[in-house]
């Protein structure tokens, strides 16, 4: 759940509570026996929980970390942006559908293929009370062009040739080439507006816990204290009526033991939060002080290879690892059940537009990759690796980071090779997405990771050779020619059968070793009511529609 990078996108983990290796059947031996089945934990969606009774206010919520940046620019992962999607919005809206609405620009054409023409809404204001202009969305969306900057969200700018205000509410975007993507993602933190001349004045300043932020969004953020906590607060001259907040405050709490998170949730001493820790589900459950809901996720626990110098640089190796691990019982022990293993890198949910033949080709009839470890044995023989060494990164983060590391480990070890778990601070674990510094010695870690716009690209684009997320500098020629192909093409459904194949070349090559996917969490305590649980609250204004149960 975490952290930056310079391309496109997020990172991150599910994080769960709990012991690790004693959960976990063959990730803690090199057992070779068929692994055991449990019975699924029975759970269903929830589109949208029960609408308020009426305001209230104030409410608090935890998160599992400390944001690392709330400037626009820097947020790209979980902690960031949960609380950013309250505070400061974008051109457009992504709902918790993952459909794209009018937001900050009421409307938006697309005379030519390489330009995007947007109309900026009147009659808003930022916190501070200075009316939104065509200027500031100039400035904000500049900033991501800039390399003084470093933003991670350049991937979404790299076709970008102009940024240039052409009307006294207009805004036109320039594209080197056709680039169907830089629209979708501007739903997102790509796409966030703020204040011209707040980015003059706070400089380096800008969305740290002094500087802070000054948007448009239903709350201002009004106090940042550092390790502990950041307060919320209605603005009352809010421009949309249907997402004024419920709330007159809300406070949110961090805490980094998933021990701490989940006690304070089951004693009601705070009201809600995300993504709970699989194990804590039944309890939560079972505890009489809210409820748990399941949601709308985009996102796919992998193994990130970010190493291809070393053994897993050869596909064997690759592929005899994905062999060796017991997927179904890491899943088990990981995330309690709550999910189910898949082969790509996707979920279904993303595919917004997709022709049917396109599903078919990007799902069905996928490179299956069953718990082997005599067949994984021999693909290791095969690639003349048996001893050599990789190094899996991890950090105490939740339940799942261990289980995964050492369910890696382990499968790695019964095939031949040696493995080493390195543990390390969860800032040092976000750097690995940010600073290819961090990753030097590595050739795994885990990531839970999704995409912020409705469409697969955004996850195939990652995965071009020379991105900054492409985090092993994997490459192939074919792979990139189809991801380049789709990128220029406008239409969701054409453009769907051509990532489709990119998706098959990324399941046959594995430069990131997919585990599973899952539904997103949240927890709502007595008090309150309202939120849809579904991942877009990374860009939904999700706590202005919680008001009292």
């Amino acid at each position: 759940m975490i952290p930056t990078r310079r391309p496109a996108r997020r990172l991150l983990a599910v994080a769960s509570v709990g012991v690790a290796c004693a959960l976990v059947l063959s990730a803690c031996s090199a057992d070779t026996s068929s692994p055991d089945t449990t019975a699924a934990p029975e759970w269903e969606y929830t589109a949208e929980t029960a609408a308020p009774t009426g305001d209230i206010d104030s409410f608090s919520w935890v998160s599992y970390s400390e944001p690392y940046s709330l400037d626009y620019a820097y947020a790209f992962d979980y902690a960031d942006n949960q609380v950013l999607s309250n505070v400061c919005e974008s051109l457009l809206r992504l709902n918790p559908d993952y459909t794209l609405s009018p937001g900050l620009a009421e409307a938006f054409e697309h005379p030519t293929p390489e330009t995007w023409v947007y109309t900026i809404r009147d009659g808003v204001t930022f916190h501070d009370g200075t009316p939104l202009a065509a200027a500031d969305v100039v400035a904000s969306l500049s900033r991501h062009l800039d390399p003084e900057v470093g933003s991670s969200w350049y991937s979404v700018y790299q076709n970008v040739a102009a940024i240039e205000q052409t009307g006294d509410r207009q805004v036109t975007v320039t594209m080197t080439q056709a680039d169907s993507q830089f629209n979708l993602a501007m739903g997102g933190s790509a796409g966030v507006v703020e204040s011209a001349a707040t980015l003059a004045e706070k400089g380096a300043d800008y969305g740290n816990s002094s500087g802070l932020v000054n948007c448009t969004g239903p709350f201002a953020l009004t106090e940042w204290k550092s390790g502990e906590s950041v307060t919320l607060t209605r603005y009352d001259d809010y421009w949309d009526d249907t997402l004024r907040a419920r709330a007159g405050e809300v406070e949110m709490l961090f805490m980094s033991d998933s021990n701490a998170r989940v006690n304070a949730l089951k004693s009601g001493e705070v009201d809600g939060g995300w993504m709970i820790p699989t194990d804590a589900i039944a309890q939560l459950q079972s505890a009489g002080k809210g409820d748990v809901y399941f949601g709308l996720n985009t996102a796919v626990g992998s193994l990130v290879v970010s190493n291809l110098e070393g053994p897993l640089g050869d596909l064997r190796v690759r592929q005899a690892l994905m062999m060796a691990m017991d997927r179904q019982g890491i899943l088990d022990a990981a995330a309690k059940g709550y999910g189910e293993l898949t082969d790509a890198l996707t979920t279904e949910s993303v595919w917004v537009g997709a022709s049917d033949a396109a599903l078919d080709e990007a799902f069905e009839g996928l490179e299956e990759y069953p718990y082997d470890i005599e067949a994984a044995k021999k693909l290791i023989d095969e690639a003349g690796v048996a001893g050599e060494e990789i190094v899996i990164a991890t950090a105490p983060i939740g339940n799942d980071f261990a289980v995964i590391s050492q369910g890696a480990a382990a499968a790695a070890q019964s095939i031949g090779l040696t493995a080493t778990i390195e543990t390390v601070s969860p800032s040092a674990y976000t750097a690995l997405f940010s600073d290819p510094s961090a990753r030097e010695g590595v050739d795994l870690f885990y990531t839970s990771w999704y995409l912020s716009s409705p469409d697969p690209l955004e996850m195939y684009g990652v995965l071009r050779t020379g991105e900054f997320s492409n985090y092993g500098n994997w490459s192939d020629p074919e792979f990139d020619a189809l991801a380049n192909e789709a990128v220029a093409i406008d239409d969701p459904a054409e453009r769907s059968e051509v990532t489709a194949q990119a998706q098959r070349i990324a399941n046959e090559q594995l430069p990131w070793l997919p585990l599973f996917e899952g539904p997103m969490t949240v927890f709502l305590g007595d008090r309150v009511t309202g939120v849809a649980p579904s991942v877009a609250f990374l860009y939904f204004p999700w706590a202005a529609t919680i008001g009292s149960r």
